[in-house]
C-alpha cells in the first residue's frame, strides 16, 4: 500500500531531522499551515488532533507550497533552505 502524502513528508523529516517542513495548504476552502518536524505534524492555524493516527493532511487538501527550513524553527527569523516548492517538486526530493 502506498504511503499518503503526509506519511511521505513525515518520513522525510525523520530521515532529515535538521529540517522542518512548512506546508501551506487549503482544506475545504480554508487556508492552513502545517509544520512537520521529526515525523510529527501540527497545524499552525487549527487545533491538532491528540491522536497521532489522525492524518493532518487529507487526500482532498490542496498543497499550495512547501518550504524547507533549518531546524530549530523560529517564526521570527526562519532559516529557509528552499521556498515555494510544489508537491511535484517535493516528490523529487523525497
Amino acid at each position: 500500500m502506498a504511503m499518503s502524502r503526509i506519511q511521505q513528508l513525515e518520513q522525510y523529516t525523520l530521515k532529515h531531522p535538521q529540517e522542518v517542513l512548512l506546508i501551506t495548504l487549503e482544506i475545504d476552502g480554508e487556508g492552513d499551515q502545517l509544520l512537520i518536524f521529526k515525523g510529527f505534524s501540527s497545524s499552525l492555524m487549527r487545533p491538532t488532533d491528540f491522536d497521532p493516527d489522525v492524518p493532518m493532511l487529507s487526500d482532498d487538501a490542496i498543497i499550495i507550497s512547501i518550504d524547507r527550513l533549518m531546524s530549530p524553527y523560529n517564526p521570527n527569523n526562519p532559516n529557509y533552505i528552499q521556498q515555494g516548492l510544489t508537491w511535484e517538486q517535493m516528490q523529487m526530493i523525497l
